[in-house]
């Protein structure tokens, strides 16, 4: 199958999410991505768990290539620099000054290859009385304000997956691919600067817009009362998620589901504003009727009524739906440590074809002598 990005060379000196994440992205889009790591140790998610292909590692470095390469030699820095004289785009994501000290600053690289799109990504940004701070994902949610709205009222503590980091990586992947684009107009190559703090407040845009214009600063339960959502504990001790949204059908299909039509006329509940005001009552009225029944049991009768619902399922059971199969999002492939690779592939469906041509994550320097034999035949080239 043909990638969007076929014949693009990314070059990836990242550690941990944020660059390889946004490299990752592109390579799944068919660019040809470089690894740049350290010899001996790689990047550091490598040893998250022990030995050299932690599942950390795994989760954002599939369809790359790697090769070792210490820039405090010259011998390598060299090789660094050969590699980044094929390069569309090159990506990283340490903090300030620390790419320049590696002979990967954007002014060395750019002298090599002037068209380059050169991507820095970093907690803080480049500049500002922050900008050298340490900034992992919690920081960043906190920073943001993002973190605030996931706060457990009655037991704060930090929950959930590196969401600050994933979406630093998406963004950073699509303005390069924007950079991408202008340069097939100009010919020109872009500096991209991104940080965890812009990408997350850029995510968090609903928060903040309801604070300009409304002065509400939103918690953790303003967009599930709003927004009507629930989940709530089945007979078999599974769980089941509902959003009715605004359309009064989806508040009917439920009273019907649940045999509660008589709330229709509860003056607590008959107007969606109150049923937004009073959603703590209506969880007590409705948590001992969810226990009546298994959660397959409630999925029937609430699809049989047309409500938005979806059990709320672990990753052991999600890929596992009959619809996640339909849609072969799991795919597994051979040829990593394990013997064999399984992963989710890529959301895009490009001509109406899915995508499951993965290659696993590499081992550390795997890709050594081959990238180095390819930059060898082109400097033979060009001497020719």
């Amino acid at each position: 199958m043909a990638k969007p990005l076929a014949g693009v060379r990314v070059v990836e000196m990242g550690t941990y999410i944020t660059g390889p994440a946004a490299a990752m992205h592109l390579a799944d889009l068919g660019a040809d991505v470089v690894k740049v790591e350290r010899p001996g140790e790689g990047d550091p998610f490598r040893a998250f768990k022990g030995g050299l292909y932690s599942p950390h590692f795994q989760t954002y470095n599939r369809n790359k290539r790697s090769i070792a390469l210490d820039n405090a030699r010259a011998e390598d820095r060299t090789t660094f620099h050969a590699l980044i004289a094929t390069a569309d785009v090159f990506i990283h994501n340490f903090r300030p000054g620390v790419a320049e000290r590696l002979g990967a600053g954007e002014e060395e690289l750019r002298r090599i290859r002037p068209n380059l799109i050169y991507c820095a990504i970093s907690g803080f940004g480049a500049t500002g009385p922050k900008r050298d701070y340490p900034v992992y994902d919690t920081v960043a949610q906190a920073a943001s304000g993002y973190l605030w709205q996931l706060l457990p009222p009655d037991k704060p503590r930090v929950i959930g997956p590196a969401i600050a980091d994933a979406v630093a990586g998406i963004y950073a992947a699509m303005g390069i691919l924007a950079a991408l684009v202008e340069r097939q107009r100009t010919g020109k190559g872009r500096r991209l600067d991104i940080s965890m703090l812009e990408a997350m407040a850029y995510f968090n845009l609903d928060s903040f817009t309801h604070h300009f214009s409304v002065g509400e600063v939103m918690g953790p339960l303003s967009r599930p009362s709003v927004s009507q959502s629930y989940v709530f504990e089945c007979a078999d001790g599974k769980w089941i998620a509902i959003h009715l949204s605004s359309p009064t059908k989806f508040w009917e299909g439920l009273l019907r589901a649940t045999q509660q039509e008589p709330l229709a006329k509860d003056p607590r509940f008959a107007e969606r504003l109150e049923r937004i005001a009073n959603q703590q009552a209506l969880i007590e009225i409705l948590t001992p009727v969810f226990l009546q029944h298994s959660r397959e049991e409630w999925c029937r009768r609430l699809a049989a009524e047309g409500v938005p619902h979806a059990p709320v399922y672990n990753s052991s059971e999600a890929l596992e739906d009959p619809q996640a199969q339909h849609l072969k999002l799991k795919v597994t492939v051979p040829g990593s440590p394990m013997g064999h690779f399984t992963t989710v592939r890529s959301p895009y469906n490009f001509d109406g074809q899915i995508d499951t041509d993965i290659i696993p994550p590499p081992t550390l320097d795997e890709h050594g002598d081959e990238i180095r034999a390819e930059l060898a035949l082109r400097k033979a080239g060009k001497s020719s």
